[in-house]
Order: structure tokens, then sequence, then C-alpha cells
């Protein structure tokens, strides 16, 4: 079984630092880099690509809403154009970075609300696979099972990747739950939910049930308490369950 481990990455700007991404790129086989609308600027999204490229893992965009003080995560009332040229600006930019470090764009995963809004709202998850579609027809589309992100992408001819996050609780019906700051979690335990969710495709919502669930990429988050030590516990027990960590094929 081929599993990938995706990050969000570059969301450091300016003198603010956030996240270890030197230590997180050794673990993971695809990086999601922030592009500027969030967080991130130029600068942070050039040597994030370097990084990326020095460690072999994939880059693709993390584009979010243009909302830097709420980091993305506060919903925008926002038009299905200006959604598709947020997309295509902040994809096409670190695009420019990455093939000029010789590499090529892998996918597209949106952060946050925008995430969020694709998932419930047709028109958005239409608009980001048409910006998708128009910056590289082979990109992917990161997102999550539940909602109605792959029934619009099959259709518009979008490849999608499924996740599973390690690091946040889903509900009775599979959406995740999200907090302002994630909660603390043991790497033994998040390790062992990862396994449940790839090998036996269940994973126990905050009521105590075990609903299904779908991916072949697994999301951790750096601004966890203790993300390194989760990220090397669930990278060691997907090794040692005979698993390949590698990001799909472009």
């Amino acid at each position: 079984m081929q599993i990938d481990i995706n990050a969000d990455m570059g969301e450091s700007f300016g003198l603010y630092r956030m996240g270890n991404d030197e230590e997180f790129m050794r673990f993971i086989t695809s990086a999601n880099i922030a592009c500027g609308f969030h967080a991130g600027d130029p600068t942070v999204m050039h040597k994030t690509v370097a990084l990326a490229k020095a460690h072999g893992v994939q880059v693709g965009a993390h584009p979010g809403l243009p909302d830097r003080q709420g980091f993305g995560r506060r919903e925008m009332n926002c038009s299905v154009d200006e959604i598709y040229d947020d997309v295509m600006y902040q994809a096409g930019a670190l695009k420019a970075f990455v093939e000029a470090a010789g590499m090529r764009l892998h996918h597209v995963k949106p952060h946050g609300s925008l995430y969020g809004m694709a998932n419930r709202r047709a028109e958005v998850a239409e608009a980001i696979c048409r910006a998708i579609l128009d910056i590289d027809k082979d990109l992917y589309f990161y997102t999550m099972k539940k909602g109605l992100v792959g029934e619009v992408a099959q259709r518009m001819g979008v490849r999608v990747v499924y996740e599973l996050y390690g690091d946040l609780d889903y509900d009775a019906q599979g959406n995740l739950v999200i907090t302002r700051h994630h909660d603390p979690h043991k790497p033994e335990d998040v390790a062992r939910k990862v396994l449940g969710m790839v090998q036996q495709g269940k994973v126990k919502a905050t009521d105590g049930t075990e609903i299904a669930i779908h991916g072949s990429s697994v999301c951790l988050h750096s601004d966890t308490p203790g993300a390194i030590e989760i990220l090397k516990a669930v990278n060691q027990a997907l090794k040692n369950s005979g698993c390949t960590l590698a990001a799909p094929p472009l």
C-alpha cells in the first residue's frame, strides 16, 4: 500500500516564524506551501520550495482566503470569480518558484475556510477546479472524501487525492472538528488512529462511534503540540506496517 504524508508548510512571513519546516520536511512526502494570502510571503515561498527539493518532497499550492489576521480560518463572502482569481494568483505564483527550482507543481490544496467552503458549495469547488485545470490539467486536488469536491472534480476531469487527518477529530457525520488551536495528542495514539484509517477504513468519531473513512494521504499539522514527535510516530508506524511512503505520481 502506498501512502502519502502531507503537511502545511511555509506559513511564516516577514519576521514571524511558524512551525519547524526544516525538521518536518524530513518525514513527509508532499508539502502544501502557503502562497501569501493567509500566510507566507515570496521569500518564504522561495525558501520552502528549495527545502522541499532538497528532501525530495512534492510541492503543492496551499491557497487561502485573503485573511492574514484570521489565518484564513474566517469565512468570507467572495464571489466565484474572486475565488477563481485568488486561487489562480496564488498557485500561479508558487508554480513560478517551483519551475525555477527545476520541479513541477504537484497539487492544489485549499486552506482553512476555503477548504470547507469548497466541500459545502459546488460553485466554490467548481471555481477552484477551473483554476486547477487552467494552471495544469495534471495537478491533483487534495481534499477529504466527505463533501462535494470529489463529485465536482470527477465531473470536471480534475484528479483527486483524498486525505485522512491524523491530528484532527471527526464528528459522527464524518466532518472535521475544527478548533482555533489544535489540541494536544499522544504520538502513539495518533499513529494507532492513522493505521486504523489506512488499514481498516475506520475511525472513532467524537461520540465514540466508528465511522467509515477513505483516503490515501495523511495530513498532519506542524502547529499541533508535539507535532514533530507525532509525525515521526506516524511515519514509522506506516513503514512498520509495510506501507510505501510516496506522493501520487504526476
